[in-house]
């Protein structure tokens, strides 16, 4: 779904439609599989439910997993949202240094310990 892009980013092409709640959301078994293959260190017990951080026309945003979502299928909230949605669009995933910073950035600590 997504494949290594830069030193901070995957790119991935998702279908994206507006959603009718407070934040941005992807298939729950999607989040957890892209959170397990990409986010996680393999040491240890791992949260696969800390949000993945995505980028659309420059703008950074926190996805969280939710059941209703289509597979493939990244919904935003209004705020977030353009009016020429639905679309099957290029998105950026943050890897995880750089969604671990853009979080912190943001006030979300998931207790993710930084690379020494």
């Amino acid at each position: 779904m997504f494949e290594a892009f830069s030193s901070g980013y995957y790119l991935g092409r998702l279908y994206v439609e507006p959603h009718d709640g407070g934040h941005a959301v992807i298939h729950r078994t999607d989040h957890e599989r892209m959170n397990r293959r990409l986010y996680a260190a393999g040491e240890g017990v791992e949260r696969l439910d800390a949000p993945l951080v995505m980028k659309l026309d420059g703008r950074h945003f926190p996805v969280l997993g939710e059941e209703g979502v289509p597979s493939g299928t990244l919904g935003l909230p209004p705020e977030v949202a353009e009016s020429n949605l639905p679309d099957r669009r290029e998105v950026f995933l943050a890897k995880p240094d750089r969604a671990a910073e853009l979080l912190r950035y943001a006030g979300y600590d998931d207790g993710r310990r930084e690379a020494v």
